[in-house]
């Protein structure tokens, strides 16, 4: 039995400040669904006055949701698992066993377009990954075959550290 010392073996981060000009548009449509609630008489059109006002409530809603959860990412690798965070309250999050890991590799250059987009992304050709921000990042192949990839700052250096590991446990 291998017994590994506690707390992580590697840690990174990663951020993107753009996503914070789509927050703010966000909060725009906030601020108008309540603007119209509040300075709009509600004696003719109720109903699409109604429409107007959830409608721009449920954008500015989503779309903070959408991009507040993805302006950064956390990735933790420790001898049990690799833990990814995204956001502020670490939502979405995705843990991988090491045990299902059988490879890593590092990505110079991942972007958002062969993703299509930022956020918490899957592509049948490609199979799932985190964006955040273009640039460097780590792809982990799974025992079933199965790719996670995640943009993350010192990604080669996580590599680095999974390979090691996965080699001291082949022993």
């Amino acid at each position: 039995m291998t017994v590994h010392p506690p707390g992580p073996l590697w840690t990174g981060r990663a951020s993107n400040r753009a996503q914070w000009l789509l927050a703010a548009a966000g909060v725009a449509c906030l601020v108008l669904g309540i603007e119209i609630a509040v300075d709009y008489a509600w004696t003719s059109g109720v109903l699409a006055l109604l429409m107007a006002v959830v409608g721009c409530l449920a954008a500015g809603l989503l779309i903070l949701y959408g991009t507040l959860a993805f302006v950064h990412v956390a990735v933790r690798v420790d001898a049990e698992a690799v833990d990814v965070r995204c956001g502020h309250m670490g939502l979405p999050r995705r843990t991988i066993r090491m045990a299902e890991v059988t490879s890593a590799e590092f990505l110079p250059r991942i972007t958002p377009q062969q993703w299509g987009g930022w956020g918490y992304r899957w592509r049948p050709d490609k199979g799932t990954a985190v964006i955040v921000r273009r640039g460097e990042g780590l792809e982990l192949r799974l025992g079933d075959g199965k790719l996670f990839t995640v943009t993350v700052d010192d990604a080669e250096n996580a590599v680095r550290v999974i390979r090691a590991h996965l080699r001291a446990v082949a022993r």
